[in-house]
């Protein structure tokens, strides 16, 4: 039988921004300190130094990114640990979280189930805002506007880890530019259409980012309690030493599982 939400100890981080790479890393680290039962389960909100693709375990890299346009934009293609979709990234542009939970949270759901689970209390906190949101199987959070946000997830060891990207906003042209399969999907009806298919937070709520933020974690916070943290210096060293070592290599970025 699985654990409640309420069953554990939450912790919060939300430190300043980072390297691409290092994000992919970090999620990694947490979730098998988590997993190990060294850290308290966690909710991670991400910040971005710089511009990126982020790319799911699975995918090929030669199907999802035009190099040329990734070149062109200065924008940095990482590979995730988890399955799904690519993901456009722009600073500022983009909510990005993670969770990293004991396995026993999610014990006995299916993937599907899963994912409605963990992603319940974010559709909460988009209510509150006035935007009608609803999980869309297999791994889209969307309102009758259009897609809001994109989810992955993975069960590593003894822990659960579920990252959510959210756009806020979107620049629909230069993510045509540098994504092959935003084409194959929107064929020639281009930006118009990219901005009705994946349609921001900022456009539907009229808030800062920072105050959507503010909402999230409030929300969070009101149901199942959150404390805040931050790396500990050993995490954040390994963390480096992966970002370096793994995930900003061509040999990682590049395969095809």
């Amino acid at each position: 039988m699985s654990a409640g939400w309420n069953d554990f100890d939450w912790q919060l981080v939300h430190a300043g921004p980072q390297a691409p790479a290092l994000h992919m890393a970090l999620d990694e680290v947490i979730t098998d300190e988590v997993a190990a039962g060294r850290r308290a389960p966690t909710l991670r909100v991400w910040e971005w130094a710089s511009p990126a693709v982020v790319i799911g375990r699975f995918q090929s890299l030669r199907n999802e990114v035009d190099p040329d346009g990734a070149r062109r934009h200065g924008i940095e293609v990482v590979r995730r640990i988890t399955g799904g979709g690519a993901m456009f990234i722009e600073p500022g542009n983009t909510i990005t979280y993670s969770l990293s939970a004991p396995v026993a949270l999610v014990e006995g759901m299916s993937f599907e189930q899963s994912y409605a689970f963990m992603d319940a209390w974010v559709l909460e906190a988009l209510r509150s805002l006035g935007i009608e949101a609803w999980y869309q199987p297999l791994n889209d959070i969307t309102s009758k506007h259009g897609k809001i946000a994109g989810a992955a997830q993975m069960r590593r060891g003894k822990a659960v880890l579920h990252h959510v990207t959210m756009a806020y906003d979107i620049d629909a042209g230069k993510m045509l530019e540098v994504l092959r399969i935003g084409r194959e999907k929107l064929s020639d009806k281009a930006t118009q259409s990219a901005n009705k298919r994946v349609d921001p937070l900022r456009s539907q709520t009229g808030l800062p980012r920072e105050q959507v933020i503010a909402r999230m974690i409030d929300t969070f916070n009101a149901a199942y309690g959150l404390a805040d943290a931050a790396f500990s210096a050993e995490e954040l060293h390994r963390a480096e030493a992966l970002a370096r070592d793994k995930f900003a290599t061509a040999a990682w970025t590049g395969i095809v599982a």
